[in-house]
């Protein structure tokens, strides 16, 4: 009557083996360790660099715990941060400016663990220590940066079409075309409105000129600023990959604002100064016509020549720059530090598309004997890395950005162009830093929270039930266990309210083992002999138990599917909690209570209290 075939008990024994090899892991904690990965796509992460740290490692005479290689570089665990900090100086010295050299934390637990897929979890920003940052994107900026794209556009089809115009500005968020020919506008406005439909087109006239004005529609307009942010975020994930962080948390609050967490990082210096700045790249033609001391002196004096920036190089020499860009950033593939052979000054080597490419090489074709200027533009200000003179046609799609003060500010120019051009400017309006000590005394509390909830359980149980309680108390562990080797299996994110959702499933669960001890209680005072009471207790119960977790998880489900961050974590450690309770809670007590009652012939009494 009460005997589980064969199957069921290796499910069980197999389903405890497991929980125990996945779930150890989280046991080892973590140690301080230096991640080395590298700066340029043309150089691969192997055995041979994995032997160069190690060897530069020896000959410093600092020892380390572990090292490896995985998909994001290789890793070196040390014992002290103490030695982390010479480790990450000595390998920076060695391996040069090709490699990035990051402060990170891996864990302790053995390789071989490793090997058979069994990882600790990750834990979430206010357990591992880290840094959180709000940044909020300046939406005006973008959409002035789509009517500026629309005015170079302009430039091209009306100068294909052979369309006489007078001048091209933007003001504000609007393109306007002057002309001097009403039949010209009219073409020009056939024009704008076949191959640029998102845009809203309108007449004025301003004395003898005709004035054209186009302007970004409502919808075009949302349209930009939601793939500014989409883009944004995307390019985030790329410099963040850059510093090598796991599992970084980078998401959309609002209708302007990026939430980014940052766990186990402890160079949140450079973080902050990565992540913070907006560099993109703009290539545009220096305007010779306007170089006369006189014109130069009036512009630094507010007044610039119409179409014209007024911009001092690095050298303090003045300069004036057409506002019509070029080239921007969005043609970039690669793009990594460098020494320049003839003046050995620092430099940065930039890889464009094919697209990129061409227009490139038109330009200097066009303008040979002419100055280009290359713009670095940060958070809306532009600055004049270098105005060079065009000698000859350049092709091949290899740009070379000299002007770098040092190598320092070369490889961060270069990790930023290579990482992707921001759609729009950003600005970094909260900033927190958790410490390690402080995520070290949250686990710590949490982990109290959790054994301080069991052990109340279990003196109620087994004071209560008896050798039932117990066996509940068993279930209820086991769970707990099947819980955090899930969580570790899946590669979660535990945060607080992760332990937080794992003291109530503790709480929740229990309650099924409840229902089916007071439902035998029920069936002995009905007059059933036990084994019988135990078989009817479980059969009947479980209809009401499975009832209650489906309308739990329904509600766990809703806050995963609409919540956000903590609620979001939360949620996932409920719902994983509730599928564990259930197993446990119906199979593995079953189980054990099987063993205990199952093979007697004659049981006269159950200790259930």
């Amino acid at each position: 009557m009460n005997r589980y075939p064969l199957w069921k008990y290796l499910l069980v024994l197999t389903a405890l083996v497991l929980g125990v090899l996945y779930s150890v892991p989280n046991l080892f904690g973590e140690a301080p360790a230096v991640q080395v990965s590298t700066s340029k796509n043309n150089i691969s992460l192997d055995a041979a660099l994995m032997g160069q740290v190690e060897s530069t490692l020896k000959q410093a005479n600092i020892e380390f715990d572990n090292l490896f290689l995985d998909a994001n570089g290789v890793k070196v665990r040390f014992d002290t941060p103490e030695t982390q900090i010479k480790a990450k100086d000595a390998l920076q010295a060695a391996l040069g400016k090709d490699y990035v050299i990051a402060l990170n934390l891996v864990s302790r637990s053995p390789s071989w663990l490793s090997k058979l897929g069994a990882l600790p979890m990750y834990l979430g920003l206010d357990l591992r220590g880290g840094v959180h940052f709000l940044l909020e994107v300046n939406m005006q900026a973008a959409l002035t940066q789509a009517a500026e794209r629309y005015a170079g556009d302009f430039r091209s089809a009306l100068r294909k079409a052979r369309i006489n115009y007078s001048g091209i500005n933007r003001e504000g968020q609007t393109v306007q075309i002057r002309f001097r020919d009403s039949a010209e506008l009219d073409k020009a406005k056939k024009i704008i409105n076949r191959d640029y439909p998102d845009l809203t087109v309108k007449e004025q006239e301003s004395g003898n000129e005709k004035i054209l004005i186009a302007s970004l529609s409502l919808a075009s307009q949302k349209q930009i600023q939601e793939f500014a942010i989409k883009q944004n975020i995307q390019t985030l994930h790329n410099r963040i990959n850059e510093l090598g962080v796991a599992e970084p948390i980078i998401q959309q609050q609002g209708l302007e604002r990026i939430v980014v967490q940052l766990p186990g990082v402890q160079d949140t210096a450079k973080a902050k100064e990565i992540l913070g700045r907006t560099a993109t790249l703009e290539i545009r033609m220096v305007d010779e016509e306007k170089t006369d001391p006189v014109t130069l002196e009036n512009a630094a004096k507010g007044q610039v020549p119409f179409g014209t920036e007024f911009f001092k190089q690095r050298s303090g020499e003045p300069i004036l720059i057409k506002k019509s860009v070029v080239l921007t950033g969005d043609y970039i593939t690669d793009a990594g530090p460098g020494l320049d052979q003839q003046s050995g000054q620092s430099v940065v080597h930039v890889s464009l598309d094919s697209r990129g490419a061409g227009i490139f090489k038109q330009v200097t074709r066009e303008n040979v004997g002419k100055r280009m200027a290359i713009l670095i533009v940060e958070k809306g200000q532009a600055e004049v890395i270098t105005a060079p003179v065009i000698q000859e046609e350049i092709g091949g799609g290899r740009v070379q950005i000299s002007g770098m003060a040092n190598i320092r500010e070369a490889t961060d120019v270069a990790l930023l162009l290579r990482a992707g051009s921001l759609a729009a400017p950003m600005d970094i309006i909260e900033e927190r830093t958790v410490g390690p000590s402080m995520g070290e005394a949250n686990i710590e509390r949490g982990r109290h929270s959790v054994l301080w909830g069991f052990a109340a359980i279990a003196i109620f149980m087994i004071a209560y039930y008896m050798l039932f309680g117990t066996v509940s108390v068993l279930a209820l562990g086991i769970n707990l266990l099947l819980l955090v080797a899930l969580l570790s299996l899946l590669q979660a994110t535990l945060t607080l309210p992760g332990i937080a959702a794992i003291a109530l499933t503790l709480g929740m669960a229990i309650d099924a083992n409840v229902l089916i001890n007071e439902r035998i209680r029920e069936e002995l005072a009905n007059g059933n002999t036990p084994q019988a009471a135990i078989k009817a207790g479980y059969d009947r119960a479980f209809d009401t138990i499975l009832d209650s977790n489906v309308t739990t998880m329904i509600a766990g489900l809703a806050l995963f599917m609409f919540g956000t961050g903590p609620v979001k974590g939360f949620a996932v450690v409920h719902v994983l909690g509730i599928l564990t309770s259930m197993f446990s809670a119906v199979i593995v007590s079953r189980a054990a209570v099987n063993l205990i009652y199952g093979y007697r012939r004659k049981v006269n009494k159950l200790s259930i209290g």
